[in-house]
């Protein structure tokens, strides 16, 4: 079913705008170059709709390119309305992707940390600003990585892009109404699962400078008030480190480890970490962890690190 998109012409506008009009020159035609132009006007759209499907930054645009390499195969001449049509394609697209990654997955999801998305702190960076539209913090990654991908793809392009079960039901070969129960049943598990973090960094901010003040000065009790008593840590070591994974539960067993990990940081810088506030961590000035906080009631409940050399290499952190 690659290239049988004839399913999805009759698309309602996700944009408001009518986008398939604005690839049509004067006489209502579909040039190459007017394809270009509006596939290009959507990317950052498409590129958000891949990064919470898949976790990744890398996959995501990978995503979109094959996106981009259908729209060239495709006749979308009765297409009335280009993004939405996109928007789908890209969604079917990230779909066998997470078939193929999960039939051959061998990594423990337990320790699993999704892609963040990095930013230094006051520098401007509008294409991850445009990856994280609607803020999609760490956390709930980590918890849509345990979807299956047909629940995925439905609560994602549902509820995070307000794309209809009949649309979406070709894609996962069920009904409107089926389609309907696998968002159902992904909404309860992402509410149940994932925290609503704070959403003030200043305030979040904060309580990571306590978090990091007390780690280093080895204050065991001030580490404990800045921590939930249900806390859980996470690290992914990636293959290099692969020792370095583990998932720790509870304020005392974190603390201990916050302690451990001190003794062998030098330094740590501040960034923020899809949205949120967060740290690297360096050691002989060399990043060597990237730590994702999330924060509710000035306490933090979850603590995501990317130990991974590869994997701090591919997302930028210097």
């Amino acid at each position: 079913m690659e290239n049988d998109f004839t399913d999805l012409t009759g698309l309602t506008d996700l944009t408001g705008d009518g986008g398939g009009d604005r690839a049509r020159d004067g006489a209502g035609h579909l040039t190459p170059e007017l394809l270009a132009e509006r596939f290009q006007a959507d990317r950052g759209h498409l590129r958000a709709v891949a990064y919470r499907m898949l976790g990744s930054v890398g996959e995501a645009e990978d995503a979109v390119q094959e996106a981009w390499f259908r729209l060239n195969r495709s006749d979308v001449s009765e297409v009335r309305n280009l993004s939405g049509w996109l928007t789908t394609v890209v969604g079917r697209v990230c779909l066998d992707m997470l078939r193929s990654r999960a039939s051959r997955r061998e990594d423990p999801l337990d320790f699993y940390v999704p892609d963040p998305v990095v930013r230094e702190e006051g520098v401007a960076d509008p294409e991850k600003e445009a990856l994280l539209a609607d803020s999609v913090g760490l956390a709930l990654l980590v918890v849509l990585e345990t979807l299956a991908p047909a629940e995925r793809l439905a609560f994602v392009l549902h509820d995070m892009f307000s794309v209809s079960f009949d649309e979406i039901a070709p894609l996962v070969d069920r009904t409107p109404a089926a389609t309907r129960q696998l968002a159902s049943r992904a909404r309860r598990r992402v509410q149940d699962a994932a925290p609503t973090p704070d959403p003030d960094v200043t305030r979040q901010r904060k309580v990571v400078d306590a978090f990091l003040a007390a780690s280093q000065g080895g204050d065991f009790e001030g580490l404990l008030t800045v921590l939930a008593p249900d806390v859980v840590l996470r690290v992914d070591g990636g293959t290099l480190t692969a020792a370095a994974s583990k998932l720790v539960r509870g304020a005392e067993a974190v603390t201990a480890q916050a302690l451990t990990f001190a003794k062998y940081r030098h330094a740590a810088r501040r960034v923020t970490v899809n949205g949120a506030a967060g740290l690297v961590s360096l050691a002989n000035g060399a990043p060597v962890g990237l730590m994702a906080f999330t924060i509710v009631d000035d306490r933090i409940v979850e603590i995501d690190i990317v130990a991974d050399p590869e994997r701090l290499a591919e997302l930028g952190v210097r």
